[in-house]
């Protein structure tokens, strides 16, 4: 067998280069490339590596956890058909990438860390950075990669890279197991140099597969959606992954089903869809809650419920309510007692479909859905402003201050089908969720699986990196742009368009409300100096974002009304680089909750009169909460368990 004398490093890079990924008979480079902020622990291995293969290129970030959001974006975008290596140094480099890998387990988005590590031969130990242990000398601070990787090992030598490469790629490729895969790098390893297989460099490709469903299972899946009455569909990120809208979309006009959607799933079906009726849960729409509360039958389609999605399992009130889960990953299948249809969402949609062609919802509970649909349309138009002329401005002095419903709207008119608005955390993906009309798929990237502050503009240029011909809008507040802004500098390096519109909310706005939701009187939550009492309750911090923004190259301005919102929306679209446009908001003015809650526990005892009166409705609400569903069986099963109990055969 031939051999190709390589460093632990060298062979790595040589083989990411030639792995290459297939669904439906296309074929395609798994990974774009390699981000890196190089130090001691990568910069004499992977760093000399990635120098001599220019064509596996090396993205330069400013932090490591910014670089894990950007891999992630760039993912979901390419529907996980695609992916970034990513490479720090030891230490604090390294753990820098631990709330992105979180972030990427926890959304099932493939990235491959590569963090520096400690000394394999131990001889100059303890080295910089390195965490010592009184119980062990194998443990490094890369072992906190442990929990939120789906996949984790250490290279000790370098011919273990052989077969630990080959168990990452299977993870990063799994529809269901995929998440962050760590290969902790130990930097004297890295140098190392082994006779490794040539064969082991040879291009290989791995298919992607659309696993059907059991046979039997997909039987009993149609019975019991002909025997309901008010079934809802529940629309998840697998709609999206597996490229299921179009047969969702017949499935649903051909049963006359209504679409609700998850944060993932948004965009699953246009706005306008006649069976969609928008978001779900907490977050979501006054139709699809309403439904999901007389709902007999909920068939979930790659989601995961969380308690967003189930409004804290408030949402399904009807005591006969089962529940049917299509999803790839069998731990989400059998979530609620669903009778569990583990398959790609695709084909099982299509499948279903056929068996369902003389199923169709009753006249009357389709005139209820449409009548529904309208009602909420209209409330959209009414909080996002469309019905005013003169906008939802509130005058103090010489400022106005823009409602962020308003801004979501004028933001949404402003942007083309095609478009994309990215955005994570605070009280943006709500408002996004309830309000925002997405027209296609891919064309709303919202981050809430982990809700991580810092993703936006990192992720913004991912999304343009995996599909540079769209026009990317990032939305975000001024306490998660806080955090990691610093990418802004990385888009103008690898001159990247993006558009950021940033709300300056003068602190958190979305814990802020929260806050005073629970009586706490958003306490903690503004910019403010501290006051005489000595709490931050004084004067405003004069924070100015536009020069900050500017400073890191980008296009900066300030809008004082929604008028020069749009106006600054128009110009940003045809100048090149990033252009930050920043508006003053007034947070005090904010979009309820429609038919919704969420459990939010509040203090039992307290001396604040706000608080209590929060505890008692808080125990009311919580009454509703329900904790387990019987399990979902067909009138034929359910025939045959009586029997059973009755002794009968």
């Amino acid at each position: 067998m031939k051999k190709v004398r390589l460093t632990m490093a060298q062979a790595l890079i040589r083989f990411l280069k030639n792995q290459y990924v297939e669904r439906d008979r296309v074929v395609a480079p798994f990974f774009a490339g390699c981000f890196g902020i190089f130090g001691h622990g990568n910069v004499a291995g992977i760093g000399q590596a990635l120098k001599e293969n220019p064509s596996f290129r090396y993205f330069q970030a400013r932090n490591e956890q910014a670089m894990v959001h950007t891999a992630v974006a760039y993912a979901r975008m390419k529907n996980r058909l695609a992916a970034f290596a990513l490479t720090s140094s030891i230490g604090p480099g390294a753990t820098n990438m631990v709330t992105g890998a979180a972030l990427a387990t926890i959304n099932r988005l493939p990235v491959l860390l590569l963090p520096g590590d400690i000394f394999a031969k131990r001889s100059v130990a303890p080295v910089l950075q390195q965490l010592e242990s009184g119980h062990s000398q194998d443990i490094s601070v890369n072992d906190c990669f442990k929990p939120v990787s789906k996949y984790w090992d250490r290279i000790q030598r370098p011919e273990q890279l052989i077969s630990s490469l080959t168990e990452a790629m299977r993870v990063l490729v799994s529809p269901s197991e995929t998440g962050a895969v760590t290969l902790c790098l130990p930097q004297d390893v890295q140098v190392e140099a082994y006779d490794y297989p040539q064969a082991f460099f040879e291009e290989r490709t791995w298919t992607v597969p659309r696993p059907r469903a059991d046979a039997s299972i997909l039987l009993k899946a149609k019975e019991l959606i002909a025997g309901s009455k008010s079934p809802l569909i529940i629309a998840g990120g697998g709609v999206i992954y597996s490229e299921a809208s179009e047969p969702l979309s017949q499935l649903a006009m051909r049963a006359g089903i209504p679409v609700a959607e998850t944060q993932a799933g948004k965009g699953s079906l246009a706005y306008d869809h006649p069976l969609c009726v928008g978001a779900m849960g907490v977050t979501g729409s006054e139709a699809a809650n309403i439904l999901a509360r007389q709902a007999d039958l909920v068939i979930g389609i790659g989601t995961r419920y969380s308690d967003f999605t189930t409004a804290s399992k408030t949402a399904f009130q009807n005591e006969q309510v089962r529940f049917i889960n299509i999803n790839i990953c069998e731990f989400d299948s059998y979530k609620h007692n669903a009778l569990p249809v583990v398959a790609d969402a695709k084909v099982t949609l299509e499948e279903l479909s056929r068996l369902l062609a003389d199923f169709e919802t009753t006249q009357h509970h389709r005139e209820m859905v449409e009548r529904l649909r309208k009602s909420w349309s209209a409330e959209v138009d009414e909080v996002c402003g469309r019905n005013k002329s003169g906008g939802d401005e509130l005058e103090l002095g010489a400022d106005s201050l823009i409602s962020q419903a308003h801004a979501v709207g004028a933001i949404n008119d402003a942007l083309k089908p095609h478009d994309v608005v990215v955005c994570a955390a605070g009280s943006l993906p709500g408002d996004l969720h309830k309000l925002w009309r997405s027209r296609e798929p891919k064309t709303y990237h919202v981050e809430y699986g982990y809700s991580c502050m810092g993703y936006e503009i990192a992720g913004g240029i991912g999304v343009k990196m995996a599909d540079p011909g769209r026009h990317v809008c990032v939305m975000v507040g001024d306490g998660s742009y806080l955090m990691m802004a610093q990418e802004i500098v990385t888009a103008v390096q690898e001159h990247i368009d993006l558009t950021i519109v940033l709300l300056d909310n003068h602190g958190f706005a979305s814990i802020g409300a929260l806050s005073e939701g629970i009586g706490g009187g958003r306490f903690g939550t503004r910019y403010r100096f501290r006051d005489e009492s000595g709490q931050l309750e004084g004067t405003f911090l004069p924070i100015d974002l536009v020069t900050n923004a500017a400073s890191m190259g980008a296009n900066a301005v300030l809008v004082r009304d929604l008028k020069e919102l749009k106006t600054a929306l128009e110009k940003a679209r045809t100048t090149a680089g990033v252009n930050v446009i920043v508006a003053r908001t007034n947070i005090e003015k904010s979009v309820r909750c429609y038919e919704s809650w969420w459990d939010v526990p509040i203090a039992e005892v307290s001396q604040s009169s706000a608080v209590q009166q929060a505890r008692k409705t808080y125990e009311q609400c919580v009454r509703s909460e329900v904790g387990y569903y019987a399990p979902a069986q067909t009138p034929e099963a359910k025939e045959k368990t009586a029997a059973c109990w009755k002794g009968e055969r």
